[in-house]
């Protein structure tokens, strides 16, 4: 009895090897097909940013020259009111009683007249500042439309790549969906961990030359005999991977390829 129950265990556990190893080729598939897409996804999240930063550019440089359009009326106002003064001073000298009345009128009219100078020199800055603003829109919006053209190319690339692959992603996430419970939570939580740090997308692998096959650290031959027996889940001491035999990946191996 305690021997049958020692081989229920073990048959378990070579299960749980052989549903983790044919989840990895799931995956592994998975990543093949999206590598296939290559950047392109990243190159059209880099476009369309790019072009959402462009048109934030022009509507910045637009709320600018509505404050320079501001800035000008208000000058010219000015110019305006200092006229106005003006003309009273000239009609204030006909009627000046002393030399000192006279000298304080000329000094405002001089003053006055200074001070539209410097709105009118302020105007034309505000002007040729408008019109650098303009230039850069005009620049800008150029650029947007070679940036919307290749962001909308590349985007019915991408499109045409996702549909061309889509039906054969989602059976494979269908078929690994279905495989997890199968396994028990704290393996696959490993499994899954492991799988998404690894550069590979590998977090099972198999023994290849007495080596991990993962990070290729050579492996005990104690812990050798121990993941050929499949009495419990052997790990990579180095890199984490969970490893099986090569004997048993083949089987998972042959038994994909029949189901495809």
């Amino acid at each position: 009895m305690a021997t049958e129950h020692k081989n229920d265990a073990a048959r378990s556990v070579e299960e749980r090897l052989k549903t983790l190893y044919k989840l990895q080729l799931i995956h592994s598939d998975i990543r093949r097909i999206r590598a296939i897409r290559g950047e392109l996804p990243q190159e059209v999240k880099d476009l369309s940013d790019t072009v959402k930063g462009l048109n934030s550019r022009i509507e910045r440089f637009r709320t600018e020259i509505e404050d320079l359009k501001a800035k000008r009326v208000d000058e010219q106002n000015k110019i305006e009111n200092k006229k106005i003064l003006i003309e009273r001073y000239k009609q204030q000298l006909d009627n000046v009683r002393n030399n000192h009345e006279f000298d304080n009128l000329t000094k405002e009219i001089e003053y006055e007249t200074l001070e539209i100078q410097l709105s009118e020199k302020n105007i034309g800055e505000y002007e040729r500042h408008i019109s650098n603003l303009e230039n850069e829109i005009a620049n800008t919006e150029s650029l947007i439309n070679d940036q919307s053209a290749l962001l909308e190319e590349k985007k019915a690339d991408l499109d045409n790549l996702v549909s061309e692959t889509r039906a054969e992603e989602e059976t494979l996430l269908a078929k690994a969906k279905k495989l997890e419970p199968a396994i028990d939570e704290r393996t696959l939580a490993a499994f899954k961990r492991i799988r998404d740090k690894s550069h590979n997308g590998l977090g099972i692998v198999i023994v290849d030359r007495n080596a991990c096959g993962g990070c290729f650290n050579r492996i005990p031959p104690q812990k050798q005999i121990e993941i050929k027996t499949h009495k419990k889940v052997i790990v990579c001491e180095y890199c984490g991977r969970i490893m099986v035999d090569p004997e048993l990946a083949a089987n998972v191996q042959e038994e994909v390829a029949k189901e495809k």
